[in-house]
């Protein structure tokens, strides 16, 4: 709960920041971009949010839909599952679970530092694994996150959050996302075998909640950081070239 307090927490701060964040195609008379504004050319997403967070499953939005084969999925999930920001985060939840004493049973030190990040770890490589490869060629779902990009910040940020319950099909069709929540509903089942203070019904509901807004969060992080790298990132870039 507390590393998804801090993530909700940065995402309102980052949303807050984009005051005049607006859509890229002809805009209403109250000056936001209507839903059914169409779709203009973006650049591809970078690899990276902040320069570290993976982001190798998001696309940009267009009007005719690509599918991607079982084989991309899971070179998707390998990437996410397995690059050295995946390590660092681990490192930050073994961290804030130590100094919660989560997981008594772990102890402290170095043994239990080491065991709250293999188990951290093993957390964010089985999910991933589960909800973009495994599960989406079983389902026929692609694991992808398509970035809107235009309309008002709000309408994006709703529209990016809701994307861990929609999911498009190969077909290209929008349905439930089936393998969000059943996939780390059987990461959570997992991670039973190595958590030995929290296997309750209830502990495991919390964690499956927890896991899926971790998610959400972290779609509307990768809607808005384009507008974040141009707003802040570029705009000082081109003052430098200037002077």
């Amino acid at each position: 709960m507390i590393v998804f307090n801090r993530l909700l927490a940065m995402t309102a701060l980052f949303v807050c920041l984009l005051p005049h964040a607006r859509g890229q195609g002809s805009s209403s008379a109250s000056g936001e971009a209507p839903e059914t504004t169409p779709l203009v050319e973006q650049a591809p997403p970078d690899k990276r949010v902040l320069g570290v967070l993976p982001n190798y499953r998001t696309a940009n939005e267009t009007g005719v839909y690509t599918p991607i084969t079982a084989k991309q999925k899971f070179t998707i999930a390998s990437k996410d599952s397995f690059d050295y920001p995946l390590v660092m985060l681990s490192a930050a939840i073994a961290g804030l679970g130590q100094w919660a004493n989560d997981n008594p049973s772990f102890g402290q030190g170095a043994a239990g530092f080491a065991r709250r990040f293999g188990t951290s770890y093993a957390d964010q490589a089985i999910g991933n694994m589960m909800t973009e490869a495994i599960f989406p060629t079983f389902l026929h779902e692609d694991p992808r996150y398509f970035r809107r990009g235009y309309g008002s910040k709000w309408s994006r940020t709703f529209y990016a959050a809701s994307r861990v319950l929609a999911t498009r099909t190969d077909a290209g069709k929008w349905r439930f996302n089936y393998s969000e929540v059943l996939g780390n509903a059987t990461a959570v089942a997992i991670s039973n075998a190595y958590y030995p203070d929290n296997r309750t019904a209830g502990a495991n509901i919390e964690k499956l909640g927890q896991q899926i807004g971790i998610d959400a969060v972290s779609q509307v992080l990768k809607e808005f950081w384009p507008d974040i790298k141009r707003k802040f990132f570029q705009h000082h870039k081109d003052e430098a070239q200037l002077h």
